[in-house]
């Protein structure tokens, strides 16, 4: 029987481990509304505290239409870090989910943080 991780016990078939990718769109879409994560705290979360860069890499490449929440997603002083449309986007999106920004133009990680223990996907 293959175990979860992708090796396989007896000669059974192998199940693949899930994509570095796919690891961070199953995690982002378990943020709740209202909540956010800065891209260090995802790879964190992941078992990865150095892979920021990579969690921004694979939110990038996200199709237009996507049910992940990459709006959730902030850098990891509070702030919006997508230039020009994108960054108005997602602040609005943002907003629109009841996060306030300061006049500095970050959010209160205190009201609005997510440590990944509360929460589940919405819809669930």
């Amino acid at each position: 029987m293959a175990s979860a991780t992708g090796s396989s016990a007896g000669g059974g078939a192998r199940v693949p481990e899930a994509s570095f990718a796919e690891r961070v769109y199953a995690l982002v879409r378990r943020i709740p509304r209202g909540k956010a994560v800065s891209y260090g705290g995802v790879a964190a979360m992941l078992g990865y505290p150095r892979a920021a860069r990579g969690v921004g890499g694979a939110l990038s490449a996200l199709p237009p239409g996507t049910d992940v929440p990459w709006w959730r997603v902030v850098n990891r002083d509070g702030r919006i870090s997508l230039p020009g449309p994108g960054g108005l986007i997602q602040r609005k999106l943002l907003q629109e989910e009841g996060v306030r920004f300061g006049p500095d133009d970050r959010l209160d990680w205190a009201r609005h943080g997510w440590s990944g223990e509360d929460g589940t996907a919405e819809g669930e």
